[in-house]
């Protein structure tokens, strides 16, 4: 397509773009799972290292080197249980995790210059026959009497949910979306975790006992931080990021400028995604995974063009140079260097203008002053979520804050006592599934020991 001023015409969205079988067909498992003579194979090109640069670079400092060897020694359960123990959400973390940037690009068959170990598929084939049968490895821990309050039912609150009951404490757990899960459940691109896999690996999760849900409860408008110190020994919270941030241009109200996160949701949640209108020309503005997530599945829906542009390079760009080029081989357009300077329209969005930019001596981004402008159905805003410290009310002062969010030690406590934290709320959080439901599990251990000896005190809050 090219890059020409938008121009009158009548708006191209429309549902059924594509024949039921064609949808079937673009929403299947994006990554098949391992036969188990694939498995065995590919567990045999691992090096096995002492000290295993994978397991460094893993965010929850799964014993990799140790669950292939648990593969390759036909020993699924014992494998699954290594990699459970220190992830519980290993199943779907095999699914998102951005393996690529992690693990496997330290994996030492990359000095060779040879393929790294598939070690996303590997999790992937010893922890999905546990979860599908449900196969109990773990068990609640005595009662210790005490009760701790979690908000949020997305990684990290559900990481810290079991690992609380592990160690023996009750927790209530609430969630202000009507299933949990979180970005697992709403956030994701469709084809990434299908049959429904978010919803079995959380019954898995809250097997265990010892976890009461409470849906559909919001903090701040239908629970009060204060009340949740006053009724219960520790809160954790993991509320994530409650809004979407604004483009900050005239007329950005108008039909036909969406929220790639709420269209995710929506499709996430539909029993028939040829059912959902959509653009045959959709303009997606941002450059993280949610754009990409968002491009994919406009492409996987039926639309003819679809282009992502953002204001930066292709380094910059928070999606992983294996989603972006993703996106470049579904059909997706990536544009980078520009930035949004006004919607174009009629009665409703007819495309949008941009500037191209550049960086200055010292770094900083500007616009150079050419304009040029995409013609566009459908707008998709994926420019990041916001955090509000509102929810807190009152107390909201009390916590301390970086780059207005939550800020916590190494042990995820916050600056209020009793307090922790973790997740999208926090500084520092590099919104991967996986370093959610690290943020959770060391919480829940530090919350056992506040419980256990009852120390807390500035001493505590110092990283």
């Amino acid at each position: 397509m090219t890059d020409n001023l938008a121009t009158e015409r009548q708006a191209d969205i429309r549902t059924g773009r594509l024949s039921d079988a064609e949808i079937e067909q673009n929403f299947t498992d994006k990554c098949p799972p391992l036969s188990h003579a694939e498995a065995l194979i590919e567990s045999d090109r691992c090096y096995f290292c002492y000290d295993a640069p994978c397991t460094e670079a893993c965010p929850t400092e799964i014993d990799i080197p140790g669950f292939i060897q648990q593969i390759r020694s036909n020993n699924i359960k014992g494998s699954a249980q290594t990699i459970l123990t220190e992830n519980i959400m290993g199943g779907m973390c095999s699914r998102v995790c951005p393996t690529e940037i992690l693990c496997e690009e330290v994996c030492v068959r990359n000095i060779h210059e040879d393929k790294p170990v598939s070690i996303g598929l590997l999790q992937r084939f010893a922890t999905d026959p546990i979860i599908e049968s449900n196969t109990e490895l773990f068990s609640r821990g005595e009662d210790s009497g005490h009760t701790v309050a979690v908000v949020g039912a997305g990684p990290a609150g559900l990481s810290c949910a079991h690992r609380l009951s592990m160690l023996g404490h009750s927790v209530v757990l609430y969630n202000r979306d009507q299933k949990p899960g979180g970005l697992n459940e709403y956030g994701i691109a469709a084809y990434k975790a299908v049959n429904d896999f978010a919803q079995r690996e959380v019954e898995y999760i809250l097997s265990i006992g010892g976890i009461d849900v409470r849906s559909g409860v919001s903090l701040g408008s239908d629970l009060s931080f204060p009340d949740l110190q006053q009724q219960y020994d520790a809160v954790f919270l993991a509320f994530g990021l409650g809004g979407a941030n604004k483009l900050g241009l005239p007329n950005e109200d108008i039909e036909g400028v969406l929220s790639a996160v709420d269209y995710i949701s929506d499709l996430r949640q539909s029993e028939n995604k040829g059912g959902l209108p959509v653009g045959n020309r959709v303009v997606v503005i941002g450059g993280g995974m949610t754009a990409v997530d968002i491009a994919v599945q406009s492409k996987r829906l039926g639309a003819e063009f679809v282009d992502i542009v953002y204001r930066r390079g292709a380094k910059q760009m928070g999606a992983s140079r294996h989603e972006q080029e993703l996106a470049q081989t579904s059909g997706v357009t990536i544009r980078h260097w520009a930035q949004p300077t006004r919607i174009l329209l009629d009665d409703r969005v007819t495309g949008m203008q941009f500037e191209r930019t550049e960086l200055d001596a010292e770094g900083n981004l500007r616009g150079t002053g050419e304009h040029w402008s995409l013609d566009a159905d459908i707008i998709f805003t994926a420019v990041g979520q916001t955090f509000t410290d509102e929810v807190f009310g009152e107390v909201a002062g009390d916590f301390e804050y970086q780059y207005g969010k939550l800020l916590v030690n190494d042990n995820r406590r916050t600056s209020v006592a009793r307090t922790w934290a973790g997740g999208d709320c926090i500084f520092g959080h590099d919104d991967l599934t996986v370093t959610a439901v690290q943020d959770g599990k060391l919480a829940a251990i530090d919350i056992d020991r506040f419980l256990e000896t009852g120390q807390q005190g500035d001493e505590a809050w110092q990283t």
